[in-house]
């Protein structure tokens, strides 16, 4: 999600923005006189390398399940099913 930010707030809390930019993906646009000027954003990075913040844009374009849905939600069923249980003793104590 883009954000709009006066040049005034920028300078003021640019290091807060540089890091909500690299920690959390967020965009901003710069406005001066209420006009845009600039825009500032992360830069394009490989997939390894996606910030949490970017996780709903990714998922929105993720293929959606057809008639297959069906058996992959048996299958999640299946597993949850037969997952070990965990120790009741605490070993990491």
């Amino acid at each position: 999600m883009e954000k709009i930010v006066s040049a005034t707030e920028i300078v003021r809390r640019f290091s807060e923005i540089l890091n909500s930019i690299k920690y959390r993906g967020d965009s901003y646009t710069i406005v001066r006189g209420g006009k845009p000027v600039a825009s500032i954003r992360p830069v394009e990075t490989p997939l390894k390398e996606r910030t949490l913040g970017e996780l709903k844009g990714l998922l929105k374009h993720i293929p959606r399940l057809g008639a297959e849905a069906e058996h992959f939600e048996h299958d999640l069923k299946k597993i949850v099913r037969h997952q070990p249980l965990m120790p009741k003793d605490d070993r990491w104590a």
